[in-house]
C-alpha cells in the first residue's frame, strides 16, 4: 500500500526520484546540478556586472502542515530532528558545497540566508515533501552523501529567492545600453539637429523660437512652468495658435478640445508619438541633472520633428553629438555670443548700506532670504523676494513689481530660482555666499561652492538685452568672497559627459511580472544594480520615487497606478505634501473620488493671510497640495474629477501667498521676536526675548527641514561660524549721559533693528519703571535729570 500510495504522490506532483534514493532510480554518478540554466553569472562575462545581493529580500514560506499523512515516513522512517540538525550541520561546512552554490548565484551571505531559512523549514515542518524526506534517510542509513541534498536546497532557495531563477530575464529587461531603439517613431524619420550655443542672453533661445513660429507645426519643451507659459502666450499673441500641456493642467486653445498646430510643454510632457515640424528643447544642459536628466534624454532621442532645435550651453555639443551618431543624425552648431557686456566689479558689497536701485543679492537658502530682506527694509528701502517654492503667479508678481519703474521697489533678493524662467531687469547680481546645497549621485546632501556653469548662469542674469539696463555688474557680498567668484567665472566650464535616464512603467511591470512578491521600492533597487548603460549614460537619483513607494506600499494599489503615485512631483521635505499624497493614495485604493469638499476639508479652506513665516510656509504646502492634485487629476479624471474648482481656489491662494510675502520682513519680525511686557525691575532690552523668536523658528525648522539661524546678518556667514546676534542678557554699560551702550544695543542699532531714538525712548520708559518703583540710584537719578531734563510722571 506504501508503495502505490507513492506512485500516487508522483502522479500528484508530490515526489521525484532525486539522485542518492535506491539504487535501481540512481542514475549515473553525476552531479545533476553542476549545470545550471539560470546562473547569476552570465555567459557574457565581463558584460555582467556584479549583482548588489544586499538587494534580494527573501521571501517568507510557512512550514509544511501534516494534511495527508507523512507519506516518506510510510515509506521509509521518521526522521530523527537531532540527526538532520547534525546531518545539515555538516552540509553547511562543506566548502564544495559553498562554491557550487556561488556558481548557482548565491553568493556567501545568500547562502547564510537561504541555509537558515533550508533548516527552519526542515526542523518546523509536520512533513516534509516525500523526495526529501527520502534523501535524508538516505542518507542517515548511509546510503547516500550529505552532497545529495544540494538540488534540494537549491529548490528551496528559489522559493525564497525567485529572481534567482529568472536572472538572466530581468539583465534583459535592465538593459539600457540601447536607449535610441526604445523610439521607432523618431528612427523611422530622418531628423535635423541644430544646437543653438551660448551664454545667458546671447539670444540662442530667440532664434530658435522664431524658427518654431514660422514653421507649420511645432512643439516646445522647457524645463519649467514659467516659460512653458511664456512661450504659450507668445506663440498665441503672434496669431500661432498654441496649447499649453504641464504636468497640472493642460489648456487647449481650439473651443472644442482639438490639438493646436503648436503645444508649449514642460519637458517631461512632450509627446513622443506626435509628429511636428520643429521641436525646440531648452536648456538642453540640465542633460546631465542628476534628477530631471532622463527627461530631456528622452525628447532629445524620441521626438518625432523633422528638425529638433536645441538650447543650451556649449558644455553639451560634445555629448549630443556623441548621442546622435548612435542614431544616425548630424548636428549643425550655432555658436552665440552675449548681446550685452558684463564686469565682476574689484570690490565687494560688504555692507546693505551699498545697495543701489536694480541689485539682485542671490542667496542659497530661504533663511538667508529672510534674513537679508528683513536687513534691508530696517534701512528704508522697499524689496522683492523670489524663492524656488513660491507659486509661480506669486513669483511673476514679484518679479512685475521688482521691474516697474515706477515702483518704490528698487532691490531683489532671491535664490537661484531666478536663473531660468524670469525676465527680470537687473543691473547688478550679488552673490552673498558661494556655498549651495546640492544632492550627489548618490542621492546625498552636500554643501558645495558653486560651479562655473551655475555662477555663469546666476551672473548672466544682469544687463540682460531686454531689460533697461544695457550693461550687468557682478561682486559678492564679502570680500575673500570676491577673488574665488573671479575664479570660478574664469575657468572653463565642465564639459557634459552623461545624459540620465529612468526605468520605464513598462519596464517595472515587466520585473513585477517576474518577482510578484516584492515592493515596488524592491523592484526599483533591484532594477537600478542590475541595469547596464554605456558611457554615454547613468541612471537617475530615485530616492524620492523610493520614498513615495515605501510610503504607500501598505496601501492596495495596482502596479500601474502605484508607479504613477511614486512619480508625482513632491517636495518629502513637507511633511503637510507628504501626508496628503498618502490620503490621497488610499482614498485612491477605496475607490472613493477626491471632491472639492473633501479638498476644502483637508486643506481648512479658506485659508487667511499669514501671520508669520511658518503660515506663510504652510500656506506655500498647501498650494504644492493642490499642484499635486491637479498632477493626479490629469491622469485619473475620474478619481479626481474637481480640477477646474481647485485651480479656482489655487488662484485665491496664490493671492492670499502674494499678500503674505510682500509683508515677509513684518512676518519675518514677528516670527523671530517676542517682547515680553517690562518688569518693574528690569530694563526693556534685557526683557526683549529674541530667544523667543529663535524657539519659534527652530520649530519651524523641525517640520521643514530648515536650520533655525535666520537672526544672522547679511555679513555673517554660516560656513564661517560666524556668531548670531546674542540674546538680550548681554552686559551693558552706560556711558556719562547714562546711555546704555554694549554688545546687543551697539549691534542693533548698527544693524538698523533699532534706531538711536528708539533705543533713548525704551530707556526712557524703563527709567520711568525704576522711578515708580523707587529701585532707581539716586545718583543716576539726578545725572539722568541733569542732562535729559527732569522725568514726567
Amino acid at each position: 500500500m506504501s508503495v502505490l500510495r507513492f506512485f500516487w504522490a508522483l502522479s500528484r506532483g508530490k515526489a521525484c526520484v532525486p539522485s542518492g534514493t535506491w539504487s535501481r532510480y540512481r542514475a549515473p554518478r553525476r552531479c545533476p546540478w553542476q549545470v545550471s540554466s539560470h546562473s547569476m553569472v552570465s555567459s557574457k562575462g565581463d558584460d555582467c556586472q556584479p549583482m548588489d545581493t544586499s538587494l534580494f529580500v527573501p521571501v517568507q514560506l510557512k512550514p509544511m502542515q501534516n494534511l495527508e499523512g507523512d507519506i516518506g515516513a510510510e515509506l521509509t522512517r521518521a526522521l530523527d530532528r537531532g540527526e538532520i540538525l547534525k546531518l545539515l550541520n555538516r552540509f553547511y561546512k562543506r566548502k564544495e558545497m559553498q562554491k557550487l552554490a556561488g556558481e548557482n548565484g548565491l553568493d556567501a551571505r545568500l547562502f547564510h540566508q537561504a541555509f537558515i531559512s533550508f533548516r527552519r523549514h526542515l526542523m518546523e515542518s509536520e512533513s516534509l515533501d516525500v523526495d526529501l524526506h527520502i534523501i535524508l534517510n538516505d542518507i542517515c542509513c548511509d546510503a547516500g552523501h550529505v552532497d545529495d541534498l544540494f538540488p534540494f536546497f537549491m529548490r528551496h532557495a528559489k522559493q525564497i529567492f525567485p529572481m534567482l531563477d529568472c536572472i538572466d530575464d530581468l539583465r534583459k529587461i535592465s538593459d539600457l545600453r540601447l536607449p535610441p531603439n526604445w523610439y521607432a517613431e523618431a528612427r523611422g524619420i530622418q531628423r535635423k539637429i541644430v544646437f543653438h550655443a551660448g551664454p545667458t542672453n546671447s539670444g540662442k533661445t530667440y532664434h530658435a523660437i522664431k524658427r518654431y513660429l514660422a514653421a507649420k507645426s511645432g512643439v516646445y519643451c522647457g524645463p519649467l512652468k514659467l516659460l512653458a507659459h511664456e512661450i504659450f502666450q507668445k506663440s498665441n499673441d503672434a496669431g500661432v495658435p498654441c496649447d499649453l500641456v504641464t504636468g497640472e493642467e493642460v489648456v487647449h486653445v481650439d473651443p472644442g478640445g482639438r490639438p493646436a498646430s503648436h503645444a508649449a510643454c514642460t519637458i517631461e510632457m512632450c509627446s513622443v508619438t506626435t509628429p511636428y515640424e520643429v521641436a525646440v528643447i531648452d536648456e538642453i544642459q540640465m542633460i546631465k541633472d542628476t534628477s530631471r536628466g532622463w527627461a530631456w534624454t528622452r525628447a532629445l532621442l524620441g521626438l518625432c520633428a523633422e528638425e529638433i532645435h536645441v538650447c543650451g550651453e556649449a558644455a553639451a555639443i560634445n555629448l549630443v553629438t556623441k548621442l546622435m551618431l548612435t542614431t544616425g543624425e548630424e548636428v549643425e552648431v550655432q555658436n552665440y555670443k552675449r548681446l550685452t557686456p558684463i564686469t565682476v566689479q574689484d570690490r565687494a558689497l560688504e555692507t546693505l548700506d551699498n545697495l543701489h536701485p536694480g541689485d539682485c543679492i542671490v542667496c542659497f537658502n530661504k533663511n538667508d532670504i529672510y534674513s537679508v530682506s528683513r536687513q534691508i527694509e530696517a534701512r528704508g528701502l522697499e524689496c522683492a523676494v523670489i524663492y524656488g517654492s513660491l507659486p509661480p503667479g506669486t513669483k511673476l508678481s514679484q518679479a512685475k513689481k521688482f521691474n516697474d519703474p515706477d515702483d518704490p521697489c528698487k532691490i531683489l533678493v532671491a535664490t537661484d530660482a531666478i536663473g531660468m524662467g524670469l525676465n527680470l531687469s537687473i543691473k547688478r547680481i550679488i552673490f552673498n555666499s558661494l556655498m549651495k546645497p546640492t544632492i550627489n549621485e548618490k542621492g546625498e546632501k552636500e554643501i558645495d561652492i558653486i560651479t562655473t556653469s551655475q555662477a555663469l548662469q546666476i551672473s548672466g542674469r544682469a544687463g540682460r538685452f531686454s531689460s533697461i539696463f544695457k550693461e550687468g555688474f557682478v561682486t559678492t557680498m564679502h570680500r575673500e568672497d570676491l577673488v574665488l567668484l573671479k575664479e570660478i567665472l574664469n575657468k572653463p566650464v565642465d564639459q557634459i559627459e552623461t545624459a540620465g535616464l529612468h526605468p520605464t512603467a513598462e519596464q517595472i511591470e515587466m520585473f513585477a511580472y517576474q518577482l510578484p512578491d516584492a515592493t515596488l521600492s524592491n523592484l526599483i533597487d533591484i532594477f537600478v544594480s542590475l541595469s547596464k548603460v554605456d558611457g554615454h549614460y547613468f541612471v537617475c537619483n530615485i530616492d524620492d520615487f523610493k520614498f513615495v513607494a515605501d510610503m504607500i506600499q501598505h496601501i492596495p494599489l495596482n502596479l500601474r497606478a502605484r508607479y504613477v503615485f511614486c512619480t508625482a512631483p513632491i517636495n518629502r521635505k513637507q511633511p503637510f505634501v507628504c501626508t496628503s499624497l498618502l490620503k490621497f493614495a488610499r482614498q485612491f485604493s477605496r475607490n472613493e473620488p477626491l471632491t472639492f469638499d473633501w479638498m476644502c476639508r483637508h486643506v481648512n479652506w479658506p485659508l487667511i493671510p499669514p501671520k508669520n513665516i511658518k503660515e506663510l510656509m504652510h500656506l506655500e504646502a498647501v498650494h504644492d497640495v493642490l499642484d499635486l492634485y491637479l498632477w493626479l487629476s490629469y491622469r485619473f479624471m475620474d478619481m479626481f474629477p474637481d480640477a477646474n474648482l481647485i485651480r479656482v481656489i489655487q488662484k485665491e491662494l496664490d493671492s492670499i501667498i502674494q499678500i503674505g510675502v510682500c509683508n515677509i520682513t513684518k512676518l519675518i519680525r514677528v516670527s523671530e521676536t517676542n517682547i515680553t511686557m517690562p518688569t518693574a525691575h528690569a530694563s526693556p532690552l534685557a526683557t526683549t526675548n529674541v530667544n523667543d523668536g529663535i524657539q519659534n523658528l527652530e520649530e519651524m525648522s523641525a517640520h521643514n527641514s530648515i536650520p533655525a539661524n535666520v537672526l544672522r546678518s547679511p555679513g555673517q556667514r554660516r560656513i564661517r561660524g560666524s556668531k548670531t546676534l546674542s540674546s538680550g542678557t548681554a552686559e551693558l554699560k552706560s556711558d556719562k549721559h547714562g546711555h546704555r551702550s554694549g554688545p546687543l544695543s551697539a549691534k542693533l542699532v548698527k544693524e538698523g533693528l533699532l534706531t538711536p531714538e528708539l533705543l533713548e525712548q525704551l530707556e526712557k520708559e524703563w527709567l520711568i519703571q525704576q522711578t515708580k518703583s523707587g529701585s532707581l540710584p539716586k545718583q543716576r537719578d539726578k545725572e539722568y535729570s541733569g542732562s535729559k531734563g527732569k522725568l514726567k510722571k
